[in-house]
């Protein structure tokens, strides 16, 4: 029993929840980041949870955001505040071409580009070559958009 419930949250895992565009929005819910709002990371330098009153449909997904202010400096640049992978976590993306859910409380800013990891235990391993795993992620991400 131990061993189908395992091979189950391995199969949860690895197809996730895609919205348009590859977005990772979960299984039960069509919010982009979980609800977090993405623009907070580079304004104030921490996860912030959006409001549902301050809510945004972008690539099939729906973006909330913790202030009017920040909701129109996504929607004048959408791109830029978006994490990368879709959401999904950066490592998991890289090392295993693989769709793991990316946590909004294991977040880092690279370059100007927002990057999601699973958890606090696989943050660290991609935080030990950052460039690495992005040059990775580049290159694993449009082929696993096809899939």
């Amino acid at each position: 029993m131990a061993r189908f419930i395992g091979v189950l949250m391995l199969l949860v895992i690895s197809s996730t929840a895609l919205a348009g565009n590859g977005i990772y929005t979960g299984w039960f819910s069509n919010k982009a980041v979980s609800g977090y709002d993405t623009v907070a990371y580079f304004t104030q330098s921490k996860a912030v949870k959006g409001d549902a009153k301050f809510k945004f449909k972008y690539l099939d997904s729906e973006w909330y955001f913790s202030s009017a202010e920040n909701l129109e400096l996504f929607k004048k640049n959408p791109d830029k505040y978006r994490p990368q992978y879709g959401g999904f976590c950066a490592w998991a993306v890289a090392a295993k071409k693989q769709r793991a859910p990316g946590d909004p409380n294991y977040w880092k800013i690279v370059d100007d580009k927002l990057y999601l990891n699973y958890d606090n235990s696989v943050q660290k391993t991609w935080l030990e070559d950052i460039p690495g795993y992005i040059r990775k992620g580049d290159a694993n991400w449009p082929k696993m958009l096809d899939q």
